[in-house]
């Protein structure tokens, strides 16, 4: 079984064709430098370049797959209709829903945090790694736009244990490296910083939501505690010049810490609470070694096990992942009755 996959969920445009859990293509076009002078994701800029190279995208991913017509070679096609940016998925999915009609096939949806969940078992086109599912599972996604903790319960079966209630981890360490004048995004660069010192508390910040009784998160609390200590202290960046009293590598080492030590909190908490030593963790913040170091030592205390995206492109938005889920979909039969009902769900959850 093959599928095209398609996801345009916030700024980059991607295709993949693969079958099964193996990825066959994978081609992801980055929309970083559009959006880097202006420090974040502007709407109607990712809709134009979204339109702009969706095809080229889509022809190069076919290539790649060596399908020559895909109207013998492609099973099903696939497209993310949501969580994401309303005008970025609209894009994806007009595009699907073209391809269906011209070549005659099926069409499944896929939540895009599904996606993140099953980046965790995505194979190469030989099929490695072999990682067989044991569910159930605890699911820590963490992206620019959500953090979540999720139960795996089966293949497309989920319970969703605590959700951020306003800002997410990856859109917290974005707004850092903002008020720091590093740029966007601004999580990679926080990690480089954070790295020249390690990972520790030099300034301590606050860690939110760890005495609530809820596996919730909230970070907006964070990022206005490190705006008003910033500010306190003559650090925000106005003309590219910082308070030399204050160490940028530790401020981001610091804030860095806060925001993961939360993240550890919650996951430990679950476990005790549900008793799920499993644990699967996707999203792009995953690609912070830092983060992936602190979640093994948490695994290991608890003598548990834990899967990380195999392939580092897997840790970011991709349409490889997914394929595997519409995999699963197809499976069960679960495709599109009425395309023309089909709309984005920019706040579609679990």
């Amino acid at each position: 079984m093959k599928i095209l996959a398609i996801d345009t969920s916030c700024d980059e445009t991607a295709a993949a064709v693969t079958k099964g859990q193996r990825v066959l293509a994978n081609v992801i076009y980055s929309q970083i430098l559009i959006h880097k002078k202006w420090g974040g994701v502007v709407p109607s800029l990712a809709k134009r370049a979204h339109e702009e190279r969706i095809d080229f995208v889509i022809e190069e991913t076919l290539k790649k797959s060596k399908i020559q017509d895909p109207r013998t070679s492609i099973d099903y096609i696939a497209v993310t209709n949501g969580p994401g940016l309303a005008v970025a998925l609209e894009v994806g999915i007009k595009k699907a829903k073209e391809l269906v009609k011209k070549f005659n096939k099926k069409l499944i949806v896929v939540n895009h945090m599904e996606g993140h969940i099953y980046s965790c078992f995505v194979q190469n086109s030989k099929g490695n790694p072999e990682i067989n599912f044991q569910f159930p599972y605890l699911a820590l996604l963490v992206s620019g736009g959500h953090t979540e903790l999720v139960v795996f319960k089966n293949h497309l079966s989920y319970q969703v244990l605590g959700q951020t209630i306003d800002d997410a981890a990856g859109e917290a360490l974005d707004k850092a490296a903002k008020l720091l004048g590093l740029g966007y995004p601004g999580g990679p660069v926080i990690e480089r910083l954070a790295y020249q010192v390690g990972n520790a508390d030099f300034y301590h910040f606050p860690r939110p939501m760890i005495k609530s009784k809820d596996l919730n998160f909230s970070f907006s609390g964070l990022k206005t505690a490190f705006y008003y200590f910033l500010k306190k202290n003559g650090y925000l960046i106005k003309s590219g010049d910082g308070n030399q009293k204050l160490n940028i590598e530790k401020l981001a080492s610091s804030f860095q810490a806060a925001v993961f030590d939360t993240l550890i909190f919650k996951v430990d908490k679950a476990i005790k609470e549900i008793g799920i030593k499993n644990l699967i963790v996707g999203g792009g913040v995953v690609a912070n070694l830092f983060l992936r170091q602190r979640i093994r030592q948490l695994i290991k205390k608890h003598n548990g096990s834990v899967l990380f995206p195999p392939f580092k492109f897997l840790a970011g938005d991709n349409a490889a992942m997914i394929g595997v889920v519409a995999y699963f979909k197809a499976k069960k039969g679960q495709f599109v009755q009425d395309l023309d009902k089909l709309d984005r769900l920019p706040r579609l959850s679990l």
